[in-house]
């Protein structure tokens, strides 16, 4: 597959056009969101005409109010990439849950109901991340974090991943890992567990090019060409090959 190019801006570029049937762009499109640029948006003097009641309750219940206009914009964000590949106002947009391919929960990927594009989400930071694509797909977005911090959450990978982390000098790790569990939290959103499954248990890999999971294709996504902040997050995407599946 053909890596992605750096995701379109939400806000600075034209909004997708609407799809006429089956997804016609072949590859995922991904956009990005500037939750600090995003918050001066016209359309976020009035979220309560955009959002439903049950993404308002959930913005009502953060403490924080940095955590409340991060789900916010991203959710509001959400709503007018779907509207615009779907020919929808955001305030129309259904949103349902897929079933948990763990206990079969109605937890799993978000959805548009009889429709079949495929999207994700994922937010970290000043940023939001979207992927939207034919097939399943999954997405992640996360900073950049110090060694120490990377020494004690990588205990949770594979353990190759493992080893490959603790080959690098220590200066190298803090972006090898960032790779590896953007890959990993993209393909477990993929498959609609999230981190409910043992991040252990899958092999993605820390080195410049990610490993494929059975018919799931990893993708890094560039990001320093897409904002300036860039440089300090790592994203990527997982995408279902439907052809392996069959």
């Amino acid at each position: 597959m053909t890596p992605p190019r750096a995701p379109r801006i939400v806000g600075r570029e034209p909004l997708p056009a609407a799809l006429s049937g089956t997804w016609p762009h072949g590859g995922p499109e991904t956009w990005l969101l500037s939750v600090s640029a995003y918050t001066s948006a016209p359309e976020m003097e009035a979220p309560d005409k955009i959002l439903d009641a049950e993404e308002r309750e959930r913005a009502g219940k953060f403490m924080r109010e940095e955590d409340r206009l991060r789900y916010t914009a991203a959710h509001m964000g959400l709503r007018q990439l779907l509207g615009g590949y779907l020919d929808l106002e955001p305030a129309a947009v259904p949103f349902t849950r897929e079933a948990c391919p763990g206990c079969g929960g109605p937890h799993g990927r978000p959805a548009v109901p009889g429709h079949p594009l495929h999207f994700n989400m994922s937010h970290a930071g000043d940023l939001v991340l979207f992927a939207f694509a034919g097939s399943p797909v999954g997405a992640d977005v996360e900073q950049l974090q110090p060694a120490s911090v990377v020494e004690t959450v990588a205990g949770s990978l594979h353990p190759s991943e493992r080893a490959e982390l603790d080959a690098l000098p220590q200066e190298g790790r803090p972006a090898a890992f960032a790779r590896c569990w953007t890959r990993k939290e993209a393909y477990l959103k993929g498959i609609g567990t999230g981190l409910s499954q043992d991040p252990s248990i899958s092999y993605v890999g820390t080195g410049p090019e990610p490993v494929p999971v059975g018919p799931w294709t990893l993708l890094d996504i560039p990001l320093t060409d897409a904002v300036p902040s860039g440089s300090g997050y790592a994203a990527a995407l997982a995408l279902l090959d439907p052809a392996q599946t069959a």
